[in-house]
């Protein structure tokens, strides 16, 4: 039995098991699958948990752990689960561990609270039956739920996690640095920010023929240069996170290929409108933010084809909306972005009060978007040229969203985020950073008519009443400037030749899709 284990051991560490070595930026900030709302957590959750329902590769709503479903009446779900499933340590996937999933990511802190604050309640019927109850309608249920991924509830106990939320290993919840999913990998070391490891799972259920990935070792690289390196010096296999400047030195490598689609993702600036003084500002007693045209000068000072041409170097398209193309909701008159004018700016500047400008500080990632930071110092230059100065801080994605979010040590007063959308419908976007209580709502931009569009919106199922009310409130918040919309992304992911990953336009990969030829 020895030399069998011996020689199972020497299989992976030899290379002879088919392992794809995957690099981005950052890694996930937590194992917890419902404590960050944020792309590469979820991308390292979706290859080890597993909802009622997903997208595939086209981003069609699919069966996942929910074989069917129905709508007994307005406010009740039936969900019929697959048999046969069992987690990772063994153990069989009931029903019972549906409902403590969703009620566990409906419970604050968890990051999934304002995807489905709908649910009122769920219960198992029987082993492989769920019921979940809505208050009113809800016509995007099945695509708030593939972003809620099912745990163990009996795992989930055990270690310590039952209704604890964290944000990586070093805090106390077990959940942030280890895993139990349904999956088609399992994780089997995690070192976090540095080497995690997934196995294939032998017995998932799903059709296993569809790739054939042993082994995926993830290996973040901040520094665009040393991953590109990595990727040409055959050292990793495979990014999905391709700096603009590097795509036609990888393109002429015989050895490498590019693959690219129009990203779910738009990039902003959020303003803090809401306090009654910025932290950051030499401006005291009160918030320039505040004044609508501030914000508006703030807007008019960004010259984004320039950072389109110079920075992005043609990888982007410039926005006027936080809601990229695909996204129920979405027009190109709402996308339209207004003049690039710094004239203007420093005239609405002087009738706001402010004719010499002022200070504050813009928080921003270096290592979460395409060009990041490199896009913060180009948009400083512009806002300097209409008399206010921006000082830079730049740092680590896990840092950078624990302040923007908590405000913790110091709050925000201006800051990068960027948005995608995994259900598809502006409801998403309303629910996060534009209703009063959005969780993500630092910017504190509140309007009561916009808060009773995003209640109604979630309940109405009537398609045409439902799309005017989107209509409205993007009319509402186009009006207010309570953010400063940048430019939706481009997915652009690279790998050695003999490598295939589809690329979608969430930029989440799917390794149960991908081959080594």
């Amino acid at each position: 039995m020895a030399i069998i284990l011996l020689l199972f051991m020497g299989f992976f560490s030899s290379g002879f098991a088919n392992t794809l070595k995957w690099s981005m930026p950052g890694d996930s900030l937590t194992l917890d699958p419902h404590a960050q709302n944020e792309g590469p957590t979820h991308m390292v959750s979706r290859q080890v948990y597993e909802g009622l329902v997903t997208h595939d590769t086209n981003m069609n709503i699919v069966s996942q752990l929910a074989t069917s479903w129905e709508s007994t009446d307005p406010e009740t779900w039936i969900f019929n689960l697959r048999e046969g499933v069992t987690f990772h340590d063994g153990s069989s996937f009931t029903a019972a561990d549906v409902a403590f999933s969703i009620i566990r990511a409906k419970t604050a802190p968890s990051d999934m609270v304002d995807l489905i604050k709908s649910i009122k309640s769920v219960r198992a019927v029987d082993d492989l039956t769920v019921e979940i109850k809505t208050e009113g309608p809800n016509p995007i249920l099945l695509n708030q739920l593939v972003q809620i991924f099912i745990m163990s509830e009996s795992w989930s106990k055990e270690m310590g996690c039952e209704l604890s939320y964290n944000w990586d290993a070093g805090d106390t919840s077990k959940c942030a640095s280890a895993s139990n999913g349904t999956g088609p990998f399992k994780i089997t070391l995690r070192e976090q920010d540095v080497r995690t490891v997934f196995e294939r799972n032998s017995n998932w259920w799903g059709d296993q023929s569809q790739h054939n990935i042993d082994v995926i070792e993830l290996l973040p690289i901040k520094n665009d240069a040393t991953r590109i390196a990595a990727l040409l010096s055959g050292e990793i296999d495979y990014t999905n996170v391709v700096p603009v400047q590097d795509l036609d030195r990888i393109a002429s490598s015989s050895d490498h290929k590019i693959s690219q689609v129009a990203q779910n993702r738009t990039i902003f600036f959020g303003m803090d409108q809401g306090s009654s003084e910025l932290f950051s500002s030499n401006i005291k007693g009160k918030n320039p933010f505040a004044d609508r045209r501030v914000r508006l000068a703030m807007y008019h000072a960004l010259d984004m084809d320039a950072i389109q041409d110079k920075v992005m170097r043609g990888q982007s398209f410039p926005a006027g909306i936080i809601t990229a193309p695909g996204v129920n909701g979405y027009t190109k008159k709402y996308d339209q972005r207004l003049p690039y004018d710094p004239e203007l700016s420093k005239k609405l500047l002087s009738e706001a009060g402010y004719p010499d400008g002022f200070e504050v500080t813009l928080d921003c990632p270096n290592d979460r978007y395409v060009n990041d930071e490199a896009i913060c110092v180009a948009a400083i230059g512009m806002f300097a040229k209409i008399g206010v100065k921006v000082n830079l801080d730049a740092k680590t994605k896990s840092i950078h969203f624990k302040e923007v979010k908590e405000g913790e040590p110091n709050p925000s007063d201006m800051y990068m985020l960027g948005w995608g959308v995994p259900t598809y419908d502006s409801h998403y976007v309303y629910s996060y950073l534009l209703a009063s209580d959005g969780s993500w709502n630092k910017v504190n931009f509140s309007n009561a008519r916009v808060d009773e569009l995003t209640a109604a919106m979630g309940v109405e199922t009537d398609i045409e009443k439902r799309n005017e009310m989107i209509a409205e409130a993007w009319d509402i918040v186009q009006e207010n400037v309570p953010y400063l919309p940048l430019h939706h992304q481009v997915v652009n992911q690279a790998s050695k030749s003999n490598v295939d990953v589809h690329a979608r336009i969430n930029n989440e990969p799917l390794f149960y899709f991908a081959n080594i030829n």
